[in-house]
């Protein structure tokens, strides 16, 4: 999360109410204007409160029309009443939430069966706050197997952790919060996602892992992870050494399943140890979950699990978070009911139609180069082409920002710095229309955009980039 600071200047700003809010006297109801960095004196009507703050938040951009995030902006109307009836439960109560675990567990379960666990019964897993959280988890049992294996070198040794530059910021923190090395396989011309040869050779005696990404973020295309495995299995014939690998399937294990069932990439590869995914990605669900499952204990070692009583008996836990609502779990075991294997198969099709959809308009307006078609993750990457130097992806992004839409512009990173693209993330909701309305506002910004003499410069005008 942001960090953020308090204010400097206690109590100079107030909230100004509207008469109107008062229930039954407009007079009374501006009685007092509350203050913004401090606490109120007195309390204000429920009705007053709930106005203040929804009138200010009407200044967020709409999120339907957010197409920098992959996280999930609509679920239907039951999805939202389930929810709300379970925000007052918290997840970790086992004992006093009972039926909220049991939903809990059956996610996992479908889970392991959706990624080919050879032995689904064998499969550890659990919910998280969502990819990141998951993400550390797995990096933790990564980093643990390895010391016990390496308990004569370590601490002594630094362990590592090898994968491509395009992954998620949180594995930069995992590598910074838990003191590992991270080994970072480059961008090279036309390949924006590890290589894994290259990721082979990085390796040694004090890797922990490698992580390979279904669907990465900075263009989304699926890192070949079976042919990390099999660069891995030539290692350990070579050296010993024997490289467990993490799929960061953040988005792409709730896409994958469904509709590239012949892409080996999950527990059917017996070096795959762990996987995660995002339940708010396209698991469908509203923000606060992920999912991280491990092949089988062996994959997490036992003195990671916090052991709670569970109605009389033991309920093994692993989490960085404690107290959360078990809102996002009912909801992600609803979609699981509601769609059932047929329901995601058409809404993540649907997706990935607008997605290969809308990328051939824009490539046949002329003035773009695509990276990718969005015919892997429903997202695709695209540039100015060569011969547009009037303007850059920051202007186009910074113009389709005036029409309500939030697209980000970014610098690829190390090899390719050279590059700044822009990125669509399709969800589902982003219907057909809604291309098209998106096309047409792109469509009537370029007459403006091909008059500049040349790009504005103002990157940090532009939307950045969101993970």
């Amino acid at each position: 999360m942001a960090l953020h600071r308090g204010s400097r200047k206690h109590g100079e700003r107030h909230i100004s109410v509207n008469p109107f809010f008062g229930d039954a006297d407009p007079v009374g109801g501006m009685t007092e204007a509350p203050p913004t960095h401090r606490m109120p004196e007195t309390p204000l009507a429920p009705a007053t409160a709930y106005q203040v703050v929804h009138d200010e938040l009407m200044l967020d951009g709409n999120a339907r029309l957010n197409l920098a995030t992959f996280v999930t902006t609509w679920m239907e109307p039951q999805a939202a009443v389930l929810m709300a009836e379970c925000l007052d439960k918290n997840m970790i109560d086992k004992d006093e939430y009972p039926r909220t675990a049991e939903l809990e567990r059956r996610c996992v379960a479908i889970l392991a069966d959706l990624w080919n666990a050879p032995d689904p019964s064998a499969v550890v897993g659990c919910s998280t706050t969502g990819s990141s959280e998951a993400c550390m988890l797995a990096g933790m049992a990564l980093k643990r197997r390895w010391t016990k294996r390496n308990a004569d070198r370590y601490p002594g040794a630094r362990p590592n952790l090898v994968m491509g530059v395009n992954v998620q910021v949180c594995w930069e923190k995992f590598c910074d919060f838990w003191e590992v090395e991270p080994r970072l396989v480059n961008m090279e011309g036309d390949r924006f996602h590890l290589d894994p040869r290259a990721a082979a050779e990085l390796c040694d005696e004090n890797t922990i892992g490698v992580v390979g990404v279904l669907g990465s973020t900075f263009d989304g295309s699926y890192e070949p992870v079976a042919e990390l495995c099999a660069e891995l299995d030539a290692l350990q014939e070579r050296t010993g050494l024997d490289i467990p690998v993490h799929v960061d399937g953040a988005s792409g294990a709730m896409i994958a399943p469904f509709l590239d069932e012949d892409l080996v990439w999950d527990f059917r590869l017996p070096r795959v140890a762990s996987i995660n995914t995002s339940g708010h990605k396209y698991g469908l669900v509203y923000p606060g979950v992920g999912w991280a499952l491990w092949r089988d204990s062996e994959a997490l070692p036992e003195e990671l699990v916090f052991r709670v009583n569970y109605l009389g008996g033991d309920m093994p836990t692993f989490a960085l978070n404690f107290s959360r609502p078990g809102a996002q779990v009912a909801a992600q075991y609803y979609t699981f009911l509601r769609l059932g294997r047929e329901g995601y198969r058409a809404v993540q099709r649907s997706t990935r139609d607008v997605a290969t959809y809308l990328a051939g308009k824009i490539e046949a307006l002329g003035d773009f180069r695509l990276l990718t078609r969005g015919d892997q993750l429903p997202v695709f990457a695209f540039t100015t082409a060569d011969h547009v130097t009037a303007y850059d992806v920051f202007d186009v992004s910074r113009r389709l920002r005036e029409a309500g839409w939030l697209v980000p512009a970014y610098t690829f990173p190390p090899d390719r710095e050279d590059l700044s693209v822009l990125r669509v993330v399709c969800r589902n909701g982003f219907s057909h229309d809604l291309a098209d309305l998106f096309l047409a506002d792109l469509t009537r910004a370029l007459p403006g955009l091909r008059r500049q003499q040349e790009p504005t410069g103002e990157k940090e005008a532009a939307t950045g980039f969101h993970h």
